[in-house]
Protein backbone atom coordinates (compact mmCIF):
# COMPACT_ATOMS: atom_id res chain seq x y z
CA UNK A 1 0.00 0.00 0.00
CA UNK A 2 1.36 3.72 -0.51
CA UNK A 3 0.77 6.51 1.65
CA UNK A 4 0.16 9.87 0.13
CA UNK A 5 -0.49 13.06 1.83
CA UNK A 6 -1.60 15.44 -1.13
CA UNK A 7 0.18 19.02 -0.40
CA UNK A 8 0.23 20.26 3.20
CA UNK A 9 2.15 22.95 4.44
CA UNK A 10 4.58 22.04 6.49
CA UNK A 11 3.33 23.20 9.82
CA UNK A 12 0.70 20.87 9.56
CA UNK A 13 2.22 17.76 7.72
CA UNK A 14 1.82 15.53 11.00
CA UNK A 15 -1.92 15.57 11.48
CA UNK A 16 -2.20 15.01 7.61
CA UNK A 17 -0.20 12.11 7.62
CA UNK A 18 -2.17 10.55 10.49
CA UNK A 19 -5.04 10.98 9.48
CA UNK A 20 -4.72 9.74 5.81
CA UNK A 21 -3.25 6.49 7.52
CA UNK A 22 -6.53 6.35 9.81
CA UNK A 23 -8.38 7.00 6.63
CA UNK A 24 -6.53 4.04 4.08
CA UNK A 25 -6.54 1.62 7.31
CA UNK A 26 -10.34 2.63 8.40
CA UNK A 27 -11.88 -0.75 6.79
CA UNK A 28 -9.05 -3.14 8.28
CA UNK A 29 -9.23 -1.30 11.77
CA UNK A 30 -12.82 -2.21 11.74
CA UNK A 31 -12.38 -5.38 10.61
CA UNK A 32 -10.19 -6.40 13.76
CA UNK A 33 -7.26 -6.86 11.86
CA UNK A 34 -5.15 -4.30 13.06
CA UNK A 35 -5.62 -2.09 16.05
CA UNK A 36 -6.04 1.69 15.81
CA UNK A 37 -3.11 2.27 18.23
CA UNK A 38 -0.98 0.52 15.86
CA UNK A 39 -1.86 2.95 13.29
CA UNK A 40 -1.20 6.09 15.90
CA UNK A 41 2.35 4.23 16.23
CA UNK A 42 2.38 3.79 12.55
CA UNK A 43 1.81 7.50 11.94
CA UNK A 44 4.11 9.01 14.76
CA UNK A 45 7.06 6.73 13.58
CA UNK A 46 7.30 8.42 10.07
CA UNK A 47 6.11 11.81 11.69
CA UNK A 48 9.67 10.91 13.78
CA UNK A 49 11.48 10.89 10.42
CA UNK A 50 9.92 13.58 8.61
CA UNK A 51 11.01 16.09 11.48
CA UNK A 52 14.57 15.24 11.50
CA UNK A 53 14.27 15.82 7.39
CA UNK A 54 12.13 19.18 7.72
CA UNK A 55 13.51 20.84 11.18
CA UNK A 56 16.80 19.39 11.47
CA UNK A 57 17.91 18.87 8.42
CA UNK A 58 16.55 21.11 5.57
CA UNK A 59 15.10 23.57 8.47
CA UNK A 60 12.32 24.26 6.17
CA UNK A 61 9.14 27.26 7.03
CA UNK A 62 6.31 25.80 8.40
CA UNK A 63 4.32 27.87 5.51
CA UNK A 64 6.07 25.93 3.00
CA UNK A 65 4.76 23.41 1.12
CA UNK A 66 5.33 19.52 0.93
CA UNK A 67 3.51 16.37 -0.20
CA UNK A 68 4.94 12.85 1.51
CA UNK A 69 4.86 9.35 -0.66
CA UNK A 70 5.75 6.16 1.13
CA UNK A 71 5.07 2.96 0.97
CA UNK A 72 4.03 0.35 3.70
CA UNK A 73 3.30 -3.31 4.47
CA UNK A 74 0.60 -4.84 7.48
CA UNK A 75 2.53 -7.59 8.66
CA UNK A 76 1.37 -9.61 12.13
CA UNK A 77 -0.81 -6.96 13.05
CA UNK A 78 1.83 -4.33 12.61
CA UNK A 79 2.51 -1.67 9.91
CA UNK A 80 6.18 -1.79 8.62
CA UNK A 81 7.29 1.06 6.18
CA UNK A 82 9.03 0.63 3.50
CA UNK A 83 11.49 3.99 4.26
CA UNK A 84 13.82 2.90 1.13
CA UNK A 85 10.63 4.07 -1.10
CA UNK A 86 9.98 7.66 1.02
CA UNK A 87 9.56 10.62 -1.29
CA UNK A 88 9.78 14.11 -0.35
CA UNK A 89 8.86 17.06 -1.80
CA UNK A 90 9.19 20.48 -0.58
CA UNK A 91 8.20 23.73 -2.37
CA UNK A 92 10.68 26.30 -2.13
CA UNK A 93 14.11 27.43 -3.00
CA UNK A 94 15.68 23.90 -2.21
CA UNK A 95 17.32 22.12 -5.08
CA UNK A 96 15.47 18.75 -5.54
CA UNK A 97 18.82 16.78 -4.99
CA UNK A 98 19.29 18.31 -1.72
CA UNK A 99 16.23 17.21 -0.41
CA UNK A 100 16.63 13.60 -2.12
CA UNK A 101 20.06 13.55 -0.19
CA UNK A 102 18.91 14.46 3.03
CA UNK A 103 15.76 12.01 2.56
CA UNK A 104 18.41 8.89 1.50
CA UNK A 105 20.35 9.50 5.08
CA UNK A 106 17.89 9.90 7.13
CA UNK A 107 15.83 6.65 5.70
CA UNK A 108 18.73 4.91 5.68
CA UNK A 109 19.43 5.29 9.81
CA UNK A 110 15.66 5.03 10.12
CA UNK A 111 15.73 2.47 12.99
CA UNK A 112 18.20 4.74 15.33
CA UNK A 113 16.48 7.80 14.42
CA UNK A 114 13.09 6.75 15.65
CA UNK A 115 13.88 4.44 18.71
CA UNK A 116 16.50 7.43 20.12
CA UNK A 117 15.52 9.47 23.28
CA UNK A 118 14.65 12.74 22.25
CA UNK A 119 16.87 14.61 24.68
CA UNK A 120 14.68 17.48 25.70
CA UNK A 121 15.65 20.17 27.74
CA UNK A 122 13.47 21.15 31.66
CA UNK A 123 13.11 24.11 32.85
CA UNK A 124 10.45 25.34 35.48
CA UNK A 125 7.89 27.84 34.21
CA UNK A 126 5.92 28.87 37.11
CA UNK A 127 3.50 28.08 39.75
CA UNK A 128 -0.31 28.22 39.89
CA UNK A 129 -2.26 29.38 42.52
CA UNK A 130 -3.12 26.15 44.14
CA UNK A 131 0.88 25.53 43.85
CA UNK A 132 1.43 22.90 41.33
CA UNK A 133 4.65 23.39 39.27
CA UNK A 134 4.71 23.97 35.85
CA UNK A 135 7.96 22.69 33.48
CA UNK A 136 8.31 23.55 30.12
CA UNK A 137 10.35 21.32 27.59
CA UNK A 138 12.13 22.85 24.84
CA UNK A 139 14.07 21.14 21.80
CA UNK A 140 17.16 23.20 20.66
CA UNK A 141 15.52 26.49 21.63
CA UNK A 142 11.96 25.63 20.68
CA UNK A 143 8.86 25.36 22.54
CA UNK A 144 7.87 21.56 22.42
CA UNK A 145 5.54 20.94 25.55
CA UNK A 146 4.47 21.36 29.04
CA UNK A 147 4.15 19.45 31.92
CA UNK A 148 2.53 20.54 35.27
CA UNK A 149 3.00 18.20 39.15
CA UNK A 150 0.95 18.55 41.83
CA UNK A 151 3.80 18.28 44.65
CA UNK A 152 2.21 15.63 47.51
CA UNK A 153 4.37 14.45 50.49
CA UNK A 154 7.41 13.34 48.77
CA UNK A 155 5.51 12.32 45.25
CA UNK A 156 3.89 13.90 42.65
CA UNK A 157 1.51 13.67 40.17
CA UNK A 158 2.20 14.75 36.30
CA UNK A 159 0.27 15.25 33.25
CA UNK A 160 1.30 16.72 29.83
CA UNK A 161 1.79 16.75 26.34
CA UNK A 162 4.28 17.15 24.02
CA UNK A 163 3.97 18.42 20.14
CA UNK A 164 7.84 17.85 18.67
CA UNK A 165 9.19 15.75 17.04
CA UNK A 166 5.16 13.90 17.91
CA UNK A 167 2.24 15.14 19.12
CA UNK A 168 2.05 12.83 22.62
CA UNK A 169 -0.48 13.16 25.58
CA UNK A 170 1.11 12.13 28.90
CA UNK A 171 -1.82 10.98 31.04
CA UNK A 172 -1.96 11.28 34.81
CA UNK A 173 1.10 9.45 36.35
CA UNK A 174 2.74 9.16 40.27
CA UNK A 175 5.97 9.81 40.46
CA UNK A 176 8.63 10.07 42.81
CA UNK A 177 8.88 13.73 43.44
CA UNK A 178 11.39 16.29 44.88
CA UNK A 179 11.59 19.01 42.28
CA UNK A 180 12.86 19.38 38.40
CA UNK A 181 15.61 16.65 38.81
CA UNK A 182 12.99 14.23 39.39
CA UNK A 183 11.34 15.26 36.60
CA UNK A 184 14.46 15.09 34.43
CA UNK A 185 15.00 11.41 35.77
CA UNK A 186 11.76 10.16 34.84
CA UNK A 187 10.77 12.54 31.64
CA UNK A 188 11.51 9.25 29.14
CA UNK A 189 9.81 6.76 30.58
CA UNK A 190 6.36 9.14 30.81
CA UNK A 191 7.15 9.78 26.85
CA UNK A 192 7.65 5.88 26.60
CA UNK A 193 3.98 5.37 27.91
CA UNK A 194 2.58 8.63 26.49
CA UNK A 195 0.12 8.37 24.00
CA UNK A 196 0.34 9.65 20.11
CA UNK A 197 -2.21 12.36 19.33
CA UNK A 198 -3.17 14.99 16.52
CA UNK A 199 -1.53 17.99 17.55
CA UNK A 200 -4.93 19.75 18.67
CA UNK A 201 -5.15 17.46 21.23
CA UNK A 202 -1.81 17.86 22.61
CA UNK A 203 -2.11 21.59 22.16
CA UNK A 204 -5.27 21.86 23.97
CA UNK A 205 -3.59 19.73 27.13
CA UNK A 206 -0.51 22.47 27.12
CA UNK A 207 -2.92 25.61 26.80
CA UNK A 208 -4.57 24.59 29.64
CA UNK A 209 -1.42 23.98 31.79
CA UNK A 210 0.22 27.20 30.06
CA UNK A 211 -3.83 29.58 31.23
CA UNK A 212 -2.99 28.06 35.21
CA UNK A 213 0.17 30.44 35.12
CA UNK A 214 -1.13 32.95 32.87
CA UNK A 215 1.31 32.21 29.43
CA UNK A 216 0.42 32.24 26.07
CA UNK A 217 -1.42 29.86 24.06
CA UNK A 218 0.15 27.69 21.14
CA UNK A 219 -1.37 28.27 17.97
CA UNK A 220 -2.62 25.01 15.90
CA UNK A 221 -2.38 25.13 12.24
CA UNK A 222 -5.41 23.25 10.79
CA UNK A 223 -4.12 20.55 7.47
CA UNK A 224 -6.44 21.43 4.61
Amino acid sequence: MRLSSGYVIVGAYADKIRRTLFAQLRDVVKSGKIDSKEVARAAAELNRLLYEIYVNRLKVDKGDVTRVRVDYTIKDDKIEWSFDTLEVEVFRRIPDDEVAKVVKDVTERAKEITEAEVQYSVEEAGKTDLGDVVYYLKLEEDFAGALIVTPINGEGLVRGALTKPTALVIDKTKISYEGIDSIKNVLQDLIRSGRNVESIEAIKVINEIKSLIGEEKEEYIEPE
